[in-house]
């Protein structure tokens, strides 16, 4: 399997919170060569920045072997976590880090693959985006109406 080349995976994933905290949702889109998984989910009480990187556990947690994936994201939060913070925090044992529980789930689920983050502007016409935004909102506003 060493040798073996891992499949390319793109990961779209937006978080929304109604209130920071509230109700909140989590969307995403997972891609392989033109194929598309969509999915989603909410918490009752959680925070915008929970559900960015909420998103992005869920979609790693949906892979069944070691790939290659780029994680495209309008939260500078993840992106700047996952690309820069992130050895930092576990030398440090996370001390004075926020969200302790969802990155070192984010460690674990991240933990067979390369993964790398791509920021993108948010609410700019990006069409995956976009609709990681609608799904997140949909569950935000789904969970809030149950509340």
């Amino acid at each position: 399997m060493q040798n073996q080349a891992r499949k390319q995976i793109t990961l779209y994933s937006d978080g929304s919170s109604l209130g920071n905290p509230g109700p909140g949702g989590y969307g995403g889109i997972l891609e392989f060569k033109g194929t598309r998984k969509e999915y989603s989910g909410a918490e009752a009480v959680t925070t915008n920045n929970r559900m960015e990187l909420r998103g992005v556990i869920e979609g790693l947690k949906l892979l069944k072997e070691p790939c290659d994936i780029e994680v495209i994201s309008d939260s500078s939060y993840v992106i700047k976590a996952i690309n820069e913070w992130l050895d930092g925090w576990v030398k440090k044992d996370f001390a004075k880090v926020k969200n302790v529980d969802l990155w070192k789930a984010y460690l674990e689920a991240a933990a067979s693959h390369r993964v790398r983050g791509t920021w993108v502007r948010g609410h700019d016409g990006h069409p995956e985006n976009e609709r990681c935004d609608a799904l997140a909102r949909m569950e935000a506003e789904r969970i809030k109406s149950l509340l």
